[in-house]
């Protein structure tokens, strides 16, 4: 598998930086870490990448739902993760591959394959 280009939406700093370790062991490169939906969006608009790591709650405990709406327009592949309770997503995006924290390496490797289509 080449060289994938992430970006990861995580407004928990240690977390974000785990991430960044294992897409960094998996042969990956992560184009940039955003905590907020203001700055997701940005980054979707601006920024060129392959997939998307989201957390469903970044700061504040703003739901990323119009991050996740942007990937899909935009036509990008992303996986949800999360580590507590949550709403559940609306339906849109229902289906869509979840990754509950804590996370593994495995599992993130396996999410990135799913959504990329990659085996």
């Amino acid at each position: 598998m080449s060289n994938i280009r992430i970006l990861i939406a995580e407004d928990e700093s240690l977390i974000a930086m785990m991430l960044e370790d294992f897409v960094d062991a998996l042969g990956h490169s992560v184009v940039q870490i955003v905590d907020s939906v203001e700055s997701g969006l940005n980054a979707v608009e601006e920024l060129d990448f392959d997939v998307a790591i989201l957390d469903v709650n970044l700061r504040d405990r703003q739901p990323s739902w119009p991050i996740a709406d942007a990937l899909e327009v935009s036509g990008k592949p992303f996986f949800l993760t999360s580590g507590g309770d949550i709403e559940p997503p609306p339906g849109r995006h229902s289906q869509r591959l979840f990754v509950e924290k804590p996370f593994t390496l495995q599992g993130i490797d396996e999410a990135i394959k799913a959504v990329t289509g990659h085996s």
